[in-house]
């Protein structure tokens, strides 16, 4: 095997910073994957663990890029509250194809339990993990005041840049000298290289801030990180964040210069119909949520069945007119409109829909429509 190939093996791709990607195929950039590991009536969460190794080994085999798993609590229909323990699962399935948070929202966590757990995935995948952060809960008030364990939810939200800088020092080991966590190492981490007789992996997991609106997007280019926008649901900010990202960045160890992927939700299916038959699962799905009715992903039957009222109706025509769905050149067309729109380095595709072998065919046709090996 050759030194290319063993880097292949190792990171997923030959970029060498472990960010950047390559677009396959006629793919217009590097194509990856958002799974939010969705529970469906009448399915288990057991059943959604096996289906989220099934698409992670369908991306693999065709081409994506990477796999991010994004961090979310008490919603009966999205079994995804701990990223690090999905990501150690489907570690030991895959073998090249990125993994990731997308992401840990940091202000639930000390950061040196972050760190921690993220340099055990590192020693499971070297040279191919991603640690994506966002700022929000991923959950109701409530919800996250047990998460913390405090009311000061806003204040959280103000300390994220400190905390950010806190996580960075704990996975580089570089508190100064006289800072009180001087001492305090993150293992597995830089501090085993120290050690008598140490040697340290040389890979890093690449920090990336996720957001849905401007504060990350800014931060993200003063700190000169990788940018991610959740375009998915928040469609009429991305332009904007994106813009400032780019106007804020300001080159850095880890990029020279701006890379920014959009969260974009699109399904295929052979039929225009069955596309609309299946994303109408996550409308009504989202339409629960939003009113305070959180639950399991129901199924086609029932979503077609549903009577929504006015106020539901247009909330569900919003949210469709920001999913890509129908035939696989309908999609392909979307998403290659949406890429030069935007001018994202990167589309990460999450499927809204009841079932697994319907997310799974998606992803599949998408491979087929743009040429992606496998």
């Amino acid at each position: 095997m050759s030194g290319e190939d063993e880097e292949i093996r190792a990171g997923g791709e030959t970029a060498g910073d472990g960010i950047r990607g390559t677009a396959r195929g006629t793919a217009p950039v590097p194509l990856s994957v958002l799974d939010l590991v969705t529970v469906g009536a009448g399915s288990t969460a057991s059943r959604a663990v096996r289906t989220a190794v099934d698409i992670a080994r369908t991306a693999e085999r065709r081409g994506f890029h990477r796999y991010w798993v994004a961090e979310h609590h008490s919603m009966p229909g999205v079994a995804s509250s701990s990223p690090a323990v999905l990501l150690a699962h489907l570690a030991a399935h895959t073998e090249r194809i990125r993994l990731g948070s997308g992401g840990v929202m940091l202000p639930n966590h000390a950061p040196l339990v972050i760190a921690e757990q993220f340099g055990t995935l590192e020693a499971m995948a070297p040279g191919r993990v991603d640690l994506g952060l966002g700022r929000a809960p991923g959950t109701d008030g409530a919800t996250a005041a047990a998460l913390r364990r405090t009311e000061r939810l806003h204040e959280g939200a103000d300390e994220f840049p400190q905390q950010l800088a806190e996580l960075t020092r704990f996975l580089d080991d570089s508190f100064p000298d006289g800072h009180p966590y001087a001492k305090i190492h993150a293992v597995p981490g830089p501090v085993q290289a120290t050690s008598p007789g140490g040697v340290q992996d040389p890979h890093r997991p690449p920090l990336w801030l996720l957001g849905s609106s401007g504060f990350s997007a800014r931060l993200a280019g003063s700190l000169g990180l990788p940018f991610a926008f959740a375009h998915h649901f928040s469609a009429a900010n991305t332009l904007p964040a994106l813009d400032l990202y780019r106007a804020s960045f300001r080159p850095s160890e880890a990029l020279a210069e701006p890379y920014a992927l959009i969260g974009v939700a699109a399904l295929a299916a052979e039929a225009e119909q069955e596309a609309r038959r299946q994303v109408m699962t996550g409308a009504l799905s989202m339409v629960r949520l939003r009113t305070g009715r959180p639950g399991l992903v129901p199924g086609p039957e029932e979503a077609e069945a549903y009577r929504f009222n006015e106020l539901e109706r247009g909330f569900v025509d919003s949210w469709l007119g920001n999913v890509i769905h129908g035939t696989p050149d309908a999609v392909r067309q979307g998403l290659d409109d949406l890429a030069k729109r935007t001018g994202a380095d990167e589309l990460m595709i999450t499927a809204n829909a009841h079932g697994g072998p319907a997310r799974l065919r998606s992803y599949e046709l998408i491979a087929d429509a743009y040429g992606l090996p496998g």
